[in-house]
């Protein structure tokens, strides 16, 4: 019981965009799926080039997204978004927003996910539009002056800060563009989960400190995934990280025996033959060496702790999943 409404308008009377309905065509194809091809959210899509996606229009399915009960229910838009200053509320732009009715409130959105809970566990708002940021804002958000705060289970992700415009570049938006790379699998974690909170630190680690700065505020228990993917390390090595190190602090011992490939020290370890068992191992430990889960022993790469003799430990990250794997939550 996964859903989402992807939203895209490019087809502005007075501002056309170009880049919003493919931005939002391109977050419905990765969510739909994980990264095995296995099926993820429900999608329900409204593009500008496929319908006249009005304020009602979104109001109707933005009830029907946060109606009935489900685990996971995501809200994403690409579009224009705008600030009444005079009235301090924040919209996104329908196609047919007007002054004085530019569209859907931002507090509105946010109030409808808010009551959802705990019918829907988890409700995942991602904005890709001008001055978005204001939907993270706790105060002055609801309408009247009310104070609306974000609530139980919510997450908002936005391309910008209240005060900031989202940039498009080349008929895409850099926020969103970012966010695909993401849920590619760039903001993946080691297990494969992709999260809002990786999501938002991929986008965050991207932008620059003089572009568009990325918005993210939550109010969960607990982190949703949004995608998985392959994962970096297979779950079944990860498993065995109790057994290759009882306790965080120890050292596994290598020797020259994992290592079937001797280099420049061939000649003088010819005579130590290599074990098949070992040699399976050793290219365990190299994945999570390359991962950053363990670090050679007195040498600069685990080639060299193996043809030296030395070993390797946990690194903290590495200590983490070991802790993980023998509570069983791997």
């Amino acid at each position: 019981m996964r859903k989402a409404l992807i939203v895209g308008i490019d087809d502005y009377p007075q501002a056309p965009l170009s880049g919003c309905v493919n931005d939002a065509n391109a977050i419905a194809t990765l969510l739909s799926t994980n990264g095995d091809g296995s099926p993820n959210f429900s999608i329900r899509s409204l593009t500008s080039n496929n319908k006249n996606v009005t304020r009602s229009v979104i109001q109707d399915a933005v009830s029907d997204l946060f109606s009935g009960d489900a685990e996971t229910a995501v809200f994403y838009f690409a579009g224009h978004g705008f600030i009444n200053l005079e009235t301090n509320a924040g919209y996104i732009v329908t196609e047919d927003g007007e002054r004085g009715a530019w569209g859907f409130a931002l507090s509105e959105l946010l109030q409808i996910a808010n009551k959802a809970y705990p019918r829907i566990r988890s409700s995942v708002i991602i904005l890709d539009c001008c001055h978005a940021g204001f939907a993270g804002e706790v105060s002055g958000l609801g309408s009247d002056g009310q104070v609306s705060v974000i609530g139980n289970g919510v997450t908002i992700l936005t391309a910008c800060q209240r005060q900031e415009t989202a940039g498009e570049v080349n008929g895409q938006g850099v926020f969103t563009s970012i966010l695909i790379d993401g849920l590619q699998g760039s903001s993946a974690d080691i297990c494969g989960k992709i999260t809002p909170a990786s999501v938002y630190s991929h986008v965050d680690q991207t932008l620059g400190p003089w572009e568009q700065r990325p918005v993210y505020k939550a109010n969960v228990q607990s982190f949703v995934v949004l995608r998985q993917v392959d994962p970096k390390i297979p779950l079944d090595v990860l498993r065995r990280l109790p057994t290759l190190f009882p306790d965080p602090s120890h050292m596994f011992a290598l020797d020259p025996s994992f290592e079937p490939d001797r280099g420049e020290e061939h000649e003088k370890l010819k005579n130590i033959p290599v074990d098949p068992d070992n040699e399976r191992t050793y290219r365990d430990l190299q994945r999570c060496y390359r991962h950053g889960l363990v670090l050679p022993v007195d040498q600069p790469h685990m080639w060299h702790a193996a043809v030296h003799s030395t070993g390797c430990r946990l690194t903290a990250l590495g200590a983490h999943y070991r802790n993980l794997a023998k509570m069983g939550r791997i």
